[in-house]
């Protein structure tokens, strides 16, 4: 059976219906990963759950040691990633609650490591980065969504910026027209690494507010969090739909 992993982010630092089997703590060269790995079933499969910012949420996006925690996972025989992130939305369809299924990616990110290719132990490699985001595994959360009647939007582009600050009102003006659907700080280089690694992987997009300058008003945490709460639930009914699949 494929090991799967499901990377938690803002709103998800542990999955509640999850029976824990074992908590790992995995030392790798790259450091330490952002938490322990705890494996557990979940929907009658076995999962390994890590919470991408740690348990309590103290580490920022931009501090994430994103080459730990994959190569961690890579350790520890996982196959499948699906990584879960509050993002704001900037497109019509991208309202507040809302769920989406990320096709595509831009990263506007920098001064992350990117990559496990940048030293003598690993021969400069150029990965294919056509498809960010794994086709088979995407089409499988498309249907497990279906199947559990939650709305989503199958497609869409991600923008990553660096964070921990949320955007201006201009930047996301230039994420529209660069084509950006949503906006989160944490999809990369998360999703390099993996396809690095040759993990198959990808994404839930849940949206917590609208994009700055989207709404006359200015973003605040509480409207974040009531959001996320409600949309975290719809997460949870998708994973498990899909652990059904």
């Amino acid at each position: 059976m494929t090991k799967l992993a499901i990377i938690g982010g803002t709103g998800l630092t542990q999955l509640s219906e999850l029976t824990i089997i074992k908590r790992e703590k995995i030392d790798t060269p790259y450091g330490p990963p952002s938490s322990e790995f705890v494996t557990g079933v979940l929907n009658q499969k076995e999962v390994v759950f890590l919470a991408r910012h740690g348990n309590p949420h103290t580490i920022a996006p931009h501090k994430i040691n994103y080459r730990a925690n994959i190569w961690g996972l890579k350790q520890l025989g996982v196959e499948q990633i699906i990584a879960v992130a509050a993002v704001g939305g900037i497109t019509s369809a991208m309202t507040p609650r809302h769920i989406a299924i990320p096709d595509q990616i831009i990263d506007y990110s920098h001064s992350r490591k990117q990559t496990f290719f940048e030293d003598e132990n690993y021969p400069v490699t150029h990965i294919d980065f056509t498809y960010p985001y794994n086709p088979a595994l995407r089409a499988a959360l498309i249907t497990a969504a279906a199947n559990a009647n939650i709305a989503i939007s199958p497609i869409g582009t991600y923008g990553c910026t660096q964070g921990p600050r949320l955007e201006s009102t201009a930047e996301i003006k230039r994420m529209e027209q660069d084509g950006c659907d949503v906006v989160g700080m944490t999809g990369m280089p998360e999703a390099a690494l993996a396809k690095e690694l040759g993990i198959d992987y990808a994404a839930i997009s849940v949206v917590a507010n609208w994009a700055a300058g989207k709404t006359e008003g200015e973003i605040t945490m509480a409207e974040i969090e009531q959001h996320l709460h409600i949309g975290m639930v719809n997460v949870a009914t998708v994973l498990k739909s899909f652990l059904a699949l």
